[in-house]
């Protein structure tokens, strides 16, 4: 017997702010029941994913996360979805980019929470060739 992974959980302060970046970064539609005062907002998965719920809790972001998100963009390169992300709030905290091409960066959600953007599955694969 197996579990499914149903939601990938982040404590935040503000969940509903917090669902509204996540929303713009993967494209997850919000739960139309969701308000801005709910202690939790819920990302919907468009396939049969898992969703992102986001907790509030009463303590800030202390230590660096032991679990992070590493994205892969669908429509643009690595450097372009960055630009992106740092547009619409993310922060970067590590580039991590090679002049090669390889590499990623290491960025933070608006609350800190880091995750990574690695180069797109069209950049790796012109890297190989």
């Amino acid at each position: 017997m197996t579990s499914l992974i149903r939601h990938l959980t982040v404590d935040c302060t503000d969940p509903y702010a917090l669902a509204g970046f996540w929303s713009e970064v993967t494209g997850y539609p919000r739960d139309p029941d969701d308000k801005p005062e709910d202690p939790a907002a819920l990302l919907m998965s468009p396939d049969d994913g898992p969703g992102l719920l986001f907790i509030a809790v009463p303590e800030g972001k202390a230590v660096k996360n032991r679990v992070h998100f590493d994205l892969q963009p669908t429509d643009r390169s690595r450097d372009e979805e960055i630009e992106r992300l740092l547009a619409v709030g993310a922060t970067l905290v590590n580039d991590l980019r090679n002049p090669d091409g390889t590499g990623w960066a290491v960025m933070a959600d608006p609350e800190g929470n880091e995750f990574c953007v690695e180069r797109s599955a069209a950049e790796r694969t012109t890297a190989a060739v």
